[in-house]
């Protein structure tokens, strides 16, 4: 993992006005954007803690943009508003870029280093951006990258690379990370719970 310190880096327990902690998943179709979001919901569930979320994008395409807003202990709807963002946790640092004006001045992103090729861009034989450029583009803002793939193999499935990210995430989150466990172990397929809780840990661990 490698953290690159903004200018405003920081970390934020919640948006003040509405005293939720408010984050974005983001990803490309096929990722497990909806699996991670599910397992933040029910370990708060388990928590007894108010969610709300929203996904505002088509998962169902393979290899589109996909967004999942969510917000714990909020009072409000469940879109987070542009600049309101505790935490982005990207599966991928392409998606990292396009919505980090979600991020609040002292939030944080956490992503994978990977790069997916868009279907649009492939398509169009468009020139896709450097890693280190895409990075240099957020020299404004705290940005951890997780090596997401490498983590996930070590876990056993390549596959697992959505719980990988919610454990490097879990020390920011509002919630306990017994309750994350529980609920990664609840939502996943039973024969790949063992793979996966090693994933969640493997990540923890790289924090």
């Amino acid at each position: 993992m490698t953290q690159q310190a903004g200018k405003q880096a920081g970390t934020s327990r919640g948006n003040r006005d509405n005293d939720s902690f408010d984050l974005l998943i983001v990803g490309v179709g096929g990722q497990g954007t909806i699996l991670a979001s599910n397992i933040i919901g029910e370990a708060c569930i388990l928590e007894g803690r108010n969610v709300r979320s929203a996904e505002t994008h088509g998962m169902a395409q393979r290899g589109g943009s996909v967004e999942t807003h969510i917000r714990i202990d909020g009072r409000y709807g469940p879109l987070v508003p542009t600049g309101a963002a505790d935490m982005i946790i990207s599966f991928d640092l392409l998606e990292a870029l396009r919505y980090r004006h979600f991020l609040k001045p002292s939030g944080t992103v956490v992503s994978a280093e990977g790069i997916v090729v868009p279907i649009s861009a492939f398509q169009n034989n468009l020139e896709i951006p450097s890693a280190d450029w895409i990075k240099e583009q957020m020299s404004d803002v705290k940005l951890v990258t997780v090596d997401a793939e490498k983590l996930a193999k070590d876990a056993g499935s390549i596959l697992s690379q959505n719980v990988v990210m919610l454990g490097a995430a879990a020390k920011i989150l509002p919630l306990k990370k017994d309750s994350l466990l529980k609920a990664v172990e609840e939502l996943v397929p039973k024969k790949t719970i063992e793979i996966n809780k090693k994933a969640f840990l493997l990540g923890y661990e790289s924090a």
